[in-house]
This record gives C-alpha cells, structure tokens and sequence, in this order.
C-alpha cells in the first residue's frame, strides 16, 4: 500500500507543479500502448483534457482541484464511512454540518436553515424545485416558475424531472444589461392564473451578471412566491466586500444553490443546496425504512432525509478541510484577486479599439463580440497557452474571458489579452 501510494503521491505533486507550463487544452485523446504500468496509463490520459486545473483555463467556469481537497478525498474513499444516516457515522456527519452551516451564515441564514452537499449545481437546483414544488403545494406540477432568458438550463430540465410541463415555465425577457426584467416580472405574474416560483441568478454562466435580487425578492414576497436564486457560480464572491454589495438581497432567498467546486475552487461533484426554512426541505426529500429502526437519534441531520441520495458520498470533508487549513481569507483574497482580473481584461481589451464590449463585468466573466471572432477563437486557442470559449446572446456569436481557476493570475490574463489582440490585429490587416 505504501509503495503504490507513493507513485500516486509522486504523480499528483509532479502533476501539479506542471500546471504553470502545460498546455492549456491537449485532446488528443488517443494512449500509448506500451505505458509501463496502470499509473503511467493514468498520467497520459490525465493530460489528454483541458486543464481546468491551470492558470490558462478561461474557457468555463472550472472546477477548482485544490491539493486539500484531494487529500481529503482520498481519506474519505479510504475509511469508507457511511454518513447519510448521523446515526452510523456522528463524527463525520458533524463535520458535514459545519460546513454547511458555514455556508448558510455567509447569507445571514437563520439557525432553523438547512442544506446539503450535492454533486454539483444541477442536483442543487433539482432539489430547490423539487422543495419549492411541496412547499407551495404544487405537486401536480400546475404551478408555473419564473425564469428568464438567461437562466442556466439545469432549471428548465430540473423542473422538468420535478414534474412540471413545458408550459409551466414562463420566459421573462431581460433588459439591456441581461438582468431579469423585474417589471416585466411583475406583469407576468399578474396575467397568470397559478404562479409559485421565481427563480433568480446570481452570476449568469454568459456573463456573469447579476439580477436585481433585493427587487425580485420583493416580487416574490407581494404574491407569495417562492423565491430561488441560482448562485452556483457566483455566489461565493459573497465571501468578499464587493462580491456581497452585487449580490444584495440574496440573503432574502428562500433556497440558493451554489457550487463549492467553483468559488471554492474545490474538485468537481462538490454542490450545495440551501433552504431558508430546513422543515421545508426534509418535508420534501424524506421517506421512512422500517430496517433503520434500531438506529437511534443523535442530534444530526440525517442527510437521507434532506436529498434524493441515499448512497451519497462523504462531501463534508473536502470542503471542511481546506477551509481548516487555509481559512476563510485565502478564499476571499483569492477571489477579490478574480473580480480584478476581470476588470483587467475588460479595460486592456477596450483599450485596443478591437473589440466591442456591451457589458461591464459584474464578477470574473468578460463578453465580448468581434466581426470575425470564430476564426479569433480558433487562432487564441491553437496557442496551447489559454483556452476561451463563445457563446451566443440575443442571436451575436460572443467571446468569452472566464477567470475564477485560483492558478491564473495577471501574467495568463495579459497573455490571453496579447494573443487577442494580435489575432484581431491580423483580421484588420488583412
């Protein structure tokens, strides 16, 4: 066990002290068949993907990998301990608990909160519908959610497994700075016959923009709505002064889902869940078995009852653990260091007339458009160097500048910006 533990541990330090110098996206995905042994298979194919581990990566909103997490999941796999029912695993299930509560106080929570740790954004918001649904008694899906069109797909398709037809997802516009159009909100709800859920963002995966919260919430609260804010990615700049002044009135939400695994900069599959009032959320998700009877009560949430798993990892302690050994500051600083980076790119690439910027970013996301920006993309890609991405928004191909892997930094951000430049600098030339 040793001996192979050291090759892992050998594999993983080499691998991450790489990061400054690997190719940003390699997918030539074909391995060598004449790897040595089942780890050297495993390093070809690690780097065989984009690296949303590395500083180039301002593709997507990536997945963090920091070591401390990956340390506290090889503990977890290793002791195996089964901590969906407190009963069978108290210690551990304390632990879970504080790091949900952790998060809930970031949002001024009250104590009768309670969340979970789910695999990502997409369970969370499951959940969230899934809890709003039994709150506001709407199990037969009659109920109509509020979205706009800006909204990340996991909802629609969430409300969908959750029961509601196609036509119970009614389409707000957004104004001219992407944010729910919080008058046309109002109509909407009043010209319809059944209205239960607004559904918010906190951080739009195009770019970046937040919704006027505190005026949603008010919606919410005239009509007696539930009011879910979709913060997976950009609900940890809350940890910061800036971040928490965009995202006023989140705190009036009644569930948000955020994603660890993002402003956290924690391993993939790590999402989170949390309700206003924890009631609702048990009430929602819980089912009795009669072969946990003997199971006494010890004073914690059995996770059980509060999430569509029942076999369900220990998540607790990836996000326990680099919270204990780094603190909550080197979150913030890294963070506050995202939302500058952001402001950097938007100034430098408005600097070289290039470009036509419509939005100032709101947290780490810069979209951009440029007349021949399929072909920009192409050539700032193929550097190896970083890796962006396009979207489309109101019919415009737009380029994307996604900044949150805790590994970039200025000097990858004014490499991308470089190469931006000289690829458009090319198109005007020619």
């Amino acid at each position: 066990m040793r001996a192979l533990g050291n090759d892992v541990l050998d594999f993983v330090v080499d691998f991450i002290e790489a990061r400054a110098t690997a190719p940003a996206v390699d997918l030539d995905h074909p391995l060598p068949a004449d790897a040595h042994d089942v780890i050297d298979y495993v390093k070809h194919a690690a780097a065989k993907a984009a690296d949303p581990a590395g500083p180039g990566y301002l593709a997507y909103i990536p997945g963090g990998g920091l070591y401390t997490a990956a340390l506290a999941d090889f503990i977890t796999a290793a002791v195996n301990r089964y901590t969906t029912v407190a009963a069978l695993a108290p210690a551990f299930v304390a632990i879970e608990q504080q790091a949900i509560r952790w998060i809930a106080d970031l949002f001024d929570y009250p104590p009768t909160a309670q969340g979970i740790l789910t695999t990502g954004g997409s369970m969370a918001n499951f959940s969230a519908i899934v809890t709003a649904r039994e709150a506001r008694n709407t199990r037969s899906g009659g109920g109509t959610i509020f979205v706009d069109d800006q909204t990340h797909h996991s909802v629609t398709k969430a409300a969908g497994l959750a029961g509601f037809p196609s036509d119970a997802i009614r389409v707000v516009p957004t104004d001219a700075a992407l944010r729910l159009d919080v008058d046309a909100l109002e109509d909407a709800i009043k010209n319809d016959k059944q209205p239960a859920i607004i559904v918010a963002s906190a951080g739009t995966t195009n770019t970046g923009t937040v919704d006027d919260l505190d005026a949603a919430a008010d919606v919410a609260q005239r009509h007696g709505l539930w009011f879910h804010v979709d913060a997976a990615y950009g609900g940890f700049f809350q940890l910061t002064e800036r971040g928490r002044q965009r995202l006023h009135g989140i705190e009036r939400a009644d569930s948000i889902t955020l994603d660890p695994h993002k402003g956290m900069f924690l391993p993939y599959g790590t999402g989170c869940l949390i309700v206003r009032d924890g009631n609702a959320l048990r009430r929602a998700h819980s089912a009795g078995a009669e072969y946990l009877q003997d199971l006494p009560d010890v004073g914690l949430p059995n996770f059980a009852e509060y999430s569509p798993e029942l076999s369900r990892a220990f998540r607790g302690l990836r996000v326990w653990l680099p919270l204990q050994m780094h603190g909550p500051d080197a979150f913030r600083q890294a963070l506050d260091e995202k939302l500058d980076l952001a402001r950097h790119a938007y100034d430098r690439l408005q600097a070289t007339e290039l470009f036509e910027l419509p939005w100032s970013p709101e947290l780490s996301v810069v979209a951009f458009h440029h007349p021949d920006g399929r072909r920009i993309l192409d050539d700032v890609n193929r550097s190896g160097r970083v890796f962006l991405s396009s979207t489309t928004i109101r019919g415009r191909h737009t380029l994307r500048i996604a900044i949150l892997s805790h590994r970039t930094h200025q000097d990858r951000v004014d490499e991308a910006v470089d190469l931006l430049e000289k690829a458009a600098s090319e198109w005007r030339s020619e």
